[in-house]
């Protein structure tokens, strides 16, 4: 049995992958490969350097000191130049980078204790490119370079930006790779919010998420008799926009908990995931 993680993206919502991850931790549940896009890609690294899930207080530690600020340092100026098309971004890749080289453990990403693959898409093609050799902290950034967001990352002469564009979810990369059971942690998306986002950042994270989860859908509908495949459940009502880091330490202890939960009744009475994981557009507002 070959055990994968397929960690999705998600921005700020990857704080949920935490808990799940710790959910499984405490489970027993260790993985033999593990495969992220976007901000997954960050947790992946992470889980890639700590194979037997024995540091994860420490990334809920990192999760929970994050600020918007930090992670999208808007400037009035570099966005107005992005408008302009003087440059092709509308936040400054710095804050990111600084995170990554301070907590990933492994230089380049064959060295990583566990096979790790992270997804981007190539600009000018819109192909999906799988990243499992060379720096580590290039290629996450290349693989959670929001469209328009971040700066595109050159690799080996390769435009790149998010893989979520093309990939958010990479379970049928894990399936390729020989995974026999696959649990997937997605971040799901914000289905309770009392208002429509105020910012321009607020709403291109929100519309993405919406994006990634009908990508979802499409790929457990059309993998799921190929694999064990076992979709943790995104959390639900979930109001916590995409765009905003102060709520981590309340969505990584919810997580947690039924993460916990799913995994007690799966193991006892092997509920399928597509009978009992609602990926399905909704909303708690009427």
């Amino acid at each position: 049995m070959t055990t994968a993680f397929v960690l999705s993206g998600g921005a700020s919502l990857g704080a949920v992958q935490v808990g799940m991850l710790q959910g499984l931790a405490e489970r027993g549940v260790r993985p033999d490969l593990v495969f992220g896009s976007s901000a997954g890609a960050i947790n992946a690294a992470w889980v890639a350097g700590d194979p037997q899930l024995a540091r994860l207080d420490d990334l809920a530690t990192i999760w929970t000191g994050l600020r918007s600020r930090e992670i999208f340092p808007v400037r009035p100026l570099i966005g107005l130049l992005g408008f302009l098309g003087q440059r092709d971004s509308l936040v400054p890749p710095t804050g990111l980078r600084r995170l990554l080289e301070r907590h990933v453990s492994f230089t380049r990403l064959e060295d990583a204790a566990i096979p790790i693959a992270v997804i981007a898409t190539e600009v000018t093609t819109g192909r999906e490119v799988v990243l499992d050799r060379g720096d580590t902290v290039d290629a996450v950034l290349a693989s959670a370079a929001i469209p328009a967001v971040f700066p595109p990352v050159t690799i080996d002469g390769r435009v790149l930006m998010d893989g979520g564009v093309v990939n958010n979810t990479p379970i049928s990369n894990a399936v390729d790779a020989g995974a026999t059971r696959i649990y997937v942690l997605p971040t799901g998306y914000a289905c309770a919010l009392s208002r429509a986002p105020r910012s321009a950042l607020g709403m291109t994270l929100q519309a993405i998420s919406l994006l990634i989860e009908q990508q979802l859908i499409r790929d457990v509908e059309e993998l799921q008799d190929r694999v064990d495949l076992r979709v943790i459940p995104p959390l639900c009502p979930q109001p916590v926009l995409p765009a905003d880091f102060s709520h981590a330490g309340e969505l990584i202890a919810r997580a947690k908990a039924s993460a916990l939960e799913w995994l007690e009744r799966f193991d006892r009475e092997g509920v399928p995931p597509d009978e009992e994981v609602n990926l399905t557009f909704h909303n708690h507002h009427g």
